[in-house]
């Protein structure tokens, strides 16, 4: 298939580019850059210029293709709910394009908003409409395109990690040096679910080669590391002491990590892997973490 990629030069997009290619398929990859269009053309894809904002740049790249896979996404946390925004109005432009076909679209989520009532892992056959993160947005787009005909699926990540980034840990890391203490909220307990950028990258191509419209997937290759674990393992790396902070102090500490920090957000991949046939096999996120080339 010739698949349409946004977010095709970022972290996962990069390695996904390789992992599509790697499979037979052709790869039409989005990038605003010069630098960008050279490392798509050195992986062998084809380079689309446009941009998250210019809504027909995503609407022409998605016209060409047999699939979209959409990765990208404004990672400023900031400006999280501003962004989770754009990212709604990215999807609808992305479906337009696909509308009257049976070409798939795989949207990316976040595992949070799998997320039950009662504490138990997110779960891929949740689907609350009005859950409080606000990366609910992405999912109810998708949800309209599919009620309007269009083969929608979403993938949802955890913690996506390699030695290199970590997801939210590797802003944590920035917020350890500058307070010159690794920490975690309370006794540290809460946990994030991972998983290893390989996994997550082969997710995406069974998703598309093997997924069914309206599915949800997670990526998960483990369902919680505790805070305090990383914050442990982010001592050993960068040589800072640890410590617990209270959570009326969470805000002052952390900044705007402060909102994710003390949450608690384990999450089950168990369907995903029963109905795809997927199996996590990279490094742990602590392994990656003590390997990790912090620079």
């Amino acid at each position: 298939m010739r698949i349409f990629l946004t977010g095709a030069t970022g972290f996962i997009g990069s390695a996904l580019v390789r992992e599509l290619i790697d499979a037979g398929h052709d790869v039409l990859g989005m990038t605003r850059s010069d630098a960008g269009a050279q490392a798509l053309e050195q992986a062998g894809a084809q380079v689309h210029r446009g941009t998250l904002e210019d809504l027909d740049s995503l609407r022409h790249g998605a016209a060409q293709a047999d699939a979209v896979i959409h990765t990208a996404f404004d990672h400023d946390f900031s400006r999280f709910v501003e962004n989770c925004e754009k990212d709604r109005l990215a999807i609808r432009a992305l479906g337009s394009a696909l509308a009257g076909s049976n070409r798939p679209l795989i949207i990316t989520s976040g595992t949070g908003v799998g997320s039950g009532q009662h504490g138990e892992p997110a779960s891929e056959d949740v689907f609350n409409a009005t859950h409080a993160n606000p990366r609910i947005a992405s999912e109810l787009t998708g949800q309209e395109l599919l009620d309007a005909g269009i083969d929608l699926r979403v993938l949802r990540l955890p913690q996506v990690h390699n030695p290199y980034r970590q997801g939210l840990i590797t802003p944590l890391v920035a917020v350890a040096r500058e307070k010159g203490v690794c920490a975690w909220v309370g006794d540290g307990q809460n946990r994030w679910p991972a998983g290893h950028l390989s996994d997550v990258v082969r997710l995406y191509r069974l998703a598309l080669e093997k997924g069914a419209p309206g599915a949800r997937y997670h990526a998960v290759g483990e369902e919680g590391v505790s805070s305090r674990a990383i914050a442990e393992s982010l001592s050993r790396a960068l040589g800072l002491p640890t410590a617990s902070i209270a959570p009326a102090e969470a805000a002052a500490h952390f900044g705007w990590m402060a909102m994710f920090v003390g949450m608690d957000m384990p999450a089950s991949s168990a369907l995903t892997r029963a109905r795809l046939g997927w199996q996590p096999v990279g490094p742990t996120l602590i392994a990656d973490l003590d390997e990790a080339r912090f620079v």
